[in-house]
């Protein structure tokens, strides 16, 4: 069987606010975005995707295991966990199956990645760096356009950053489809129209990674995949568990073997897209993954691969917090195991972003008419919860009634059965799964790395026999690898490299061990467990034959 190749092309901080989903997600057809629009033309638009989490690293973290972030212990934005041994990456499982396997270049899966996961993890990586035209890919493009931190660059670095979208094509901040817990002013307007702007300049981005797969003549073998790792980057949408902060866009081509003009309406996580693409690609998917595969044989359509979709929302930067939901095909369940805590905690990035900056003047502002014996009037009942100090313990929104989830149902009897049922199925996903969010994060760092020191990988065991050779892990949980090139000093990575978790690069190319292995040369040998420290490299002398 000749394995397709894999192109996975991702952007940052966007919901389902592209062309072909007008009338799907509300406020669509603002955008302009015609390479997205004529991908999903070709292949297959999922209308109801939703990630893991309303953040970066988490969401991440689900799409590249296959689990759950509360499962494994990668919920809380921005840590370095320590998941269980039999937790796989998919590049991983991808480059023992013989995929070359880049990454260009962004990671923030939560872990620190081994640098064997790929063959080549940087700005220069790309599919035409394979070692030959037959051997199958799997490239992974990350895009920074749409982040929310381009959303507020002056006037002329907000031209440059989106240099590629012509006058025609800008949107009108008066034209903005602004959702009711928005306030109806410039700001607003603004970062609207910039954030549609934003999804241009990244269509057109799209738009010439699929024009070199055709130039290569290797798009009709292609599964093109493209998704948000989670909602837009303003309040209420971003680092909130609502529809806004987890609904996503998702399209998946393969010329010829997947349907065409698709818009599918089941339920599916975008942690469905490991096991997705090992069963695509004809390869077993692991025990431990916890998504399904959203394609049967002959690449039909699995019809509704999830009853439910389920998400969190955990320690955001320094904002400790602890939420989880579940949507069914027309209802979100929140629950929120501290109502004390105010849904727009203090977290001091974001807060300085003017969107953040204008919901807390409009506050102020209705403080200082209490004090003057005023009602307030600065916002309106939707505007206010967002900056609400408390929080319901539960929440409850009809998303076909309500698609901007203005009204709890919670306490509305006529919705009982609902709310019961769902909380149900929440209990039982947590039953099943486990929760390592309900435990101290201090407890899961001392579990991890006690008194503050990664454990460290184990050697592997090593036998050389007639000039093959044989490894043996000894930790569990680990990958081997070998390398002819001499030991060499990494590059010491940045602070945001550490953060993220790149691999620092040391100028080696490590093969990844999947059985014997026949060797001439000199050789080193080495280990990896995510989480741990790598062994030492063991060198391995080829005995010169007499």
């Amino acid at each position: 069987m000749r394995r397709p190749n894999i192109v996975w092309i991702s952007t940052h901080d966007i919901n389902p606010d592209l062309g072909c989903y007008a009338g799907v997600w509300p406020g669509a057809e603002y955008a302009r975005t015609p390479n997205l629009d004529a991908l999903a033309r070709r292949g297959v638009r999922f209308d109801n995707a939703f990630a893991a989490a309303p953040i970066c690293a988490p969401a991440r973290s689900a799409i590249i295991t296959g689990c759950f972030p509360t499962s494994i212990g990668t919920m809380h934005m921005r840590s370095k966990a320590v998941p269980p041994p039999d937790v796989r990456l998919l590049p991983e499982i991808m480059r023992a199956a013989g995929y070359y396997c880049t990454n260009n270049w962004f990671t923030d899966f939560q872990v620190d990645l081994p640098e064997i996961v790929f063959d080549d993890c940087s700005p220069e990586a790309h599919w035409r760096n394979r070692p030959t035209a037959e051997t199958p890919f799997f490239a992974m493009f990350h895009g920074m356009a749409t982040h929310e931190s381009q959303l507020y660059l002056d006037d002329d670095a907000f031209a440059a950053a989106t240099a590629h979208v012509a006058e025609a094509d800008r949107h009108l901040p008066a034209d903005a489809p602004l959702p009711p817990y928005y306030p109806d002013d410039e700001v607003f307007r603004t970062a609207w129209a910039r954030y549609s702007d934003l999804i241009t300049e990244m269509d057109h981005w799209v738009g010439g990674l699929v024009a070199e797969l055709e130039e290569d003549g290797v798009l009709e073998n292609t599964i093109v995949v493209f998704w948000s790792d989670h909602g837009k980057g303003m309040p209420r949408a971003k680092r909130w568990p609502n529809e806004a902060g987890l609904r996503e866009p998702l399209i998946v081509s393969w010329p010829d073997r997947l349907p065409t003009g698709a818009g599918v309406t089941d339920l599916v996580h975008t942690m469905d897209l490991a096991p997705t693409m090992l069963a695509l690609a004809g390869l077993e998917v692991p025990e431990a993954m916890q998504g399904v595969a959203l394609f049967g044989g002959e690449g039909a359509l699995r019809p509704q691969p999830n009853e439910f979709t389920f998400g969190g929302r955990d320690r955001q930067g320094e904002a400790d917090d602890r939420s989880r939901t579940v949507r069914d095909p027309r209802f979100r369940y929140i629950r929120n195991y501290f109502p004390d805590k105010p849904a727009m905690i203090h977290t001091e990035y974001p807060d300085r972003l003017p969107t953040w900056a204008a919901f807390r003047r409009l506050a102020s502002d209705e403080c200082q008419q209490r004090a003057r014996g005023e009602l307030p009037s600065a916002m309106t009942a939707a505007q206010r919860a967002v900056v609400a100090q408390s929080k319901p313990s539960e929440e409850l929104y009809d998303i076909l009634a309500d698609p901007h989830e203005t009204v709890n149902l919670a306490a509305e009897p006529a919705h009982l059965d609902d709310l019961e049922r769902l909380r149900a199925a929440l209990d039982s996903w947590i039953l099943e799964y486990g929760d390592l969010g309900a435990i101290p994060e201090s407890d899961l760092e001392e579990r991890w790395r006690p008194g503050g020191r990664r454990p460290a990988t184990e050697p592997p065991e090593v036998a050389l026999e007639a000039g093959v050779l044989s490894l043996r892990a000894t930790t569990p949980g680990t990958l081997l690898g070998w390398t002819p090139d001499e030991p060499a000093s990494a590059a010491e990575p940045s602070s945001f490299q550490s953060e993220i978790g790149l691999p620092a690069p040391d100028g080696r190319s490590w093969n990844l061990y999947t059985g014997p292995v026949a060797v001439g040369q000199p050789i080193w040998v080495k280990a990896w467990r995510i989480g741990f420290a790598p062994s030492d490299d063991i060198p391995v002398r080829v005995p010169v034959p007499v």
